[in-house]
This record gives C-alpha cells, sequence and structure tokens, in this order.
C-alpha cells in the first residue's frame, strides 16, 4: 500500500463510471488533504466536490453531466404526512452523535447492507475491511465537522450515517443501515432526520452529494423538495452557481 504524507492532487480519466456500469465512462478530480480547514471544504462542497475520508473528489466528465450536486434549501422545506409518520417510528430509537468511529458492529452492518444491495440493485460487492473502512470513514474525523450519527433500536446498531457539519450546511456523506428493519425506513429516516438537527441549528442547507434524475439508485433524492441544483462547474478560482430545481 503506497502512503502519501503531504497533499497530493490527480485526474483518473475514462474510469468506469460507478452509476453507469458498463456503459459510460468517467473523470474524476481528486485532491488528497491531510488537514482540510472548515473555510476550505466549505469552498470545496459548494462547488461540487464530495468527501470519503482525507480523499476529495469530483466529476470532470467532457461527455456528461447526468451527475448534479443537490442541496435542500431548510428553511422552506415542510415535512410532508409521509415523512412525519416516519420520524415518528423512531420515537424510541436511541441516536448518538459522535466523531466517526470503528467497531466489529460497524463493519458487520456496512457488509450486510452492501451483500443486500448487491443482491436487489445489483451493486458490485466487496467486503470491507477495517483498514479500509477507517481510510474511508474516519480518517479526518479530527476535522471538527466530521461526525457520525449512530441509529439503536433495542440496543442493537440498525444505522450508521457519516456527515459533515458546518455552520452554512450539513454534507450527507454515507448513510448504510439493517434492512431487517425494513418497516423502520432507515435510509429516509436519517434525511429527515438531518434536515431536522440543520432547522433546529438554523444551518441553510443539506448537501445529499450527486443526484441524476430517474436513476435506479440515485432518483430518490428528487422527493427532498425544494431543492437547489449546482448549474456549473466551477474551478477554484469561479464561483458557483446554484438555483432551484424545477421540473
Amino acid at each position: 500500500m503506497i502512503t502519501f504524507s503531504q497533499d497530493i492532487e490527480f485526474i483518473e480519466q475514462n474510469r468506469e463510471c460507478s452509476y453507469f456500469i458498463g456503459s459510460e465512462i468517467s473523470d474524476m478530480k481528486y485532491r488528497l488533504l491531510h488537514n482540510c480547514t472548515k473555510m476550505q471544504y466549505l469552498d470545496m462542497l459548494q462547488k461540487g466536490w464530495r468527501r470519503f475520508g482525507r480523499m476529495h473528489f469530483v466529476p470532470i466528465c467532457e461527455t456528461c453531466n447526468k451527475c448534479t450536486s443537490m442541496r435542500i434549501v431548510v428553511d422552506k422545506f415542510q415535512f410532508s404526512k409521509s415523512q412525519k409518520r416516519v420520524l415518528n417510528k423512531h420515537k424510541n430509537t436511541k441516536i448518538f452523535i459522535q466523531p466517526p468511529s470503528v467497531s466489529y458492529e460497524h463493519i458487520e452492518l456496512y457488509n450486510k447492507y452492501h451483500a443486500y444491495m448487491s443482491d436487489k440493485k445489483d451493486w458490485p460487492y466487496n467486503e470491507i475491511d477495517v483498514s479500509e473502512y477507517i481510510r474511508s470513514y474516519v480518517d479526518g474525523k479530527n476535522s471538527g465537522f466530521a461526525k457520525e450519527l449512530l441509529y439503536f433500536i433495542d440496543e442493537k446498531l440498525v444505522g450508521v450515517a457519516l456527515v459533515d457539519v458546518l455552520d452554512e450546511g450539513i454534507s450527507s456523506i454515507y448513510c448504510y443501515y439493517d434492512h431487517d428493519y425494513e418497516e423502520y425506513s432507515i435510509g429516509q429516516f436519517s434525511i429527515l432526520f438531518q434536515i431536522k438537527i440543520a432547522k433546529e441549528m438554523n444551518i441553510p442547507y443539506v448537501y445529499l452529494g450527486y443526484w441524476i434524475e430517474n436513476h435506479y439508485s440515485m432518483g430518490y433524492k428528487e422527493k427532498y423538495r425544494p431543492f437547489e441544483i449546482l448549474k456549473n462547474r466551477p474551478n477554484d478560482t469561479e464561483e458557483a452557481i446554484w438555483e432551484i430545481y424545477e421540473k
């Protein structure tokens, strides 16, 4: 394994697209940042960058722009009756908010979730080990904004959400959960709970990452309206242009 002690930036071209496997190729720009400040991170977040561990990335595909950065407008978001019912299902769910961590329960749940999604949605399946989990989800925890939300039902860990919390926005990085508790709609609850936190803390946006209209895995994000989409792909010196999405 190669490790780097300094920040680096590189581009990966002609890689298989993670969202259109077998039919599309993509180009990605990466930045490995060992000490990313809140101001630096916010600027990148507003320009469409995402983060896993210390690795930040953004699509720069020349022939495709289907991946659209989106963010929920928190002060205008109203919980629907069905969403309130989902929230109410979790009135006895224990929730812990803390810096990202790893345990046997994390790894077991993560692999169980991905095995299920491999069967249901034909996701490629590779078991994650502790070192890879740390690299993807725990590294960078000392940034001051990296958090994990742990969901417990009947004293059992049933869901984990990785998020970044800034005064100007919550970035929803990743969520995995136990489909044995399907009646609790844990994935949906996690997003609604993050919106609830944002409302209570007067945080204006919840960033849900990349949205692809009508996509079998990404299209669900459209139901969290109103939301804004990033209209351009700005470089470091350009201003990000966000607009309310209207179908």
